[in-house]
């Protein structure tokens, strides 16, 4: 089945091109592309994702109107009415995802900021952007800074901590079976966010998150580790097997902290070493702020 990235890029080969060839005072300013929500722009489409909101299409983006002629922009906008149905401006797209029209932000905003949001203005592909405003704003936005990863992190780090390497075995030991089920799955969904945090990927709507982690090569092997985690029951003997597969993860995670040089902590226990990253942060405003500010 052919992707929708790939029949994106086709429709705008055989019938975008020849649609902007008749707009030359438009078309060098233009970025085409598909980005944004939906499956699709992720890659993740199957037979499935097409019971819904799909169709051959892809998204033009212009700059402001101080850098165009508005009456032409609205004939461009008809004539693309009669192909897909989606049309933004530049800084509409970046102001609509992370309430900027130019991708810069102060460090607190992206503390705020949805990580859902920041993968729909960074996914997808451009097919072309001549002018290059587009692809500029989607740098500044294809990763986070250095000390805002490191405040996720640490606060990640620190629930994986409680709820893994603490709680579990306390809930089943207390006869709460629903309290270990939560503490499970608090558990892999901070994994799964050290993981992509730890890799510089920003972390993917929920039910994308296995797949996309098994593309990350480091920790690939612990996705079915995890889907483990969260489908088998708590009962004692099940329990203590979990135990030793929630201190793999831990000791994995611990083990690319340090490769990167993230932590100084030398020890297995995830909660030293979420105060050792915090304390590597450079900016003091930030590095004070509650260890869990970024989570």
């Amino acid at each position: 089945m052919e992707k929708g990235l790939e029949l994106s890029r086709a429709f705008y080969e055989e019938y975008g091109k020849a649609m902007l060839a008749d707009f030359p005072a438009l078309s060098p300013m233009i970025a085409v592309g598909l980005v944004g929500s939906g499956s699709e722009c992720f890659g993740y489409d199957d037979a499935l994702s097409r019971d819904h909101d799909f169709e051959p299409g892809f998204c033009l983006f212009l700059p402001g109107e101080d850098k165009i002629d508005r009456s032409d922009a609205f004939k461009l906008e008809r004539a693309y009415a009669k192909l897909p149905k989606e049309f933004h401006g530049i800084s509409e797209f970046y102001d609509s995802k992370v309430g900027s029209p130019t991708g810069d932000l102060p460090l607190a905003a992206w503390l705020s900021i949805s990580e859902n949001y920041l993968l729909e203005a960074t996914n997808g592909e451009l097919f072309a952007d001549p002018y290059g405003e587009f692809t500029l704003i989607r740098k500044k936005l294809s990763h986070y800074p250095a000390d805002v990863r490191k405040k996720k992190l640490a606060g990640s780090l620190l629930l994986m901590a409680q709820s893994g390497q603490y709680n579990y075995l306390r809930c089943v030991g207390h006869g709460e079976p629903g309290g270990a089920a939560l503490a499970v799955y608090e558990f892999v969904n901070h994994a799964m966010h050290a993981m992509f945090l730890l890799s510089d990927q920003y972390l993917p709507y929920y039910k994308w998150r296995f797949r996309a982690l098994r593309s990350i090569e480091q920790f690939a092997p612990f996705a079915d580790t995890m889907e483990f985690l969260l489908q088998s029951d708590n009962d004692a003997d099940m329990a203590k097997i979990k135990a030793d597969a929630i201190e793999n993860i831990a000791l994995a995670v611990i083990e690319e902290l340090q490769n990167q040089n993230l932590t100084s902590a030398i020890c297995g226990d995830l909660e030293k070493h979420a105060y050792s990253v915090n304390d590597k942060i450079e900016a003091p405003d930030l590095r004070n702020l509650h260890i869990l500010a970024g989570v």
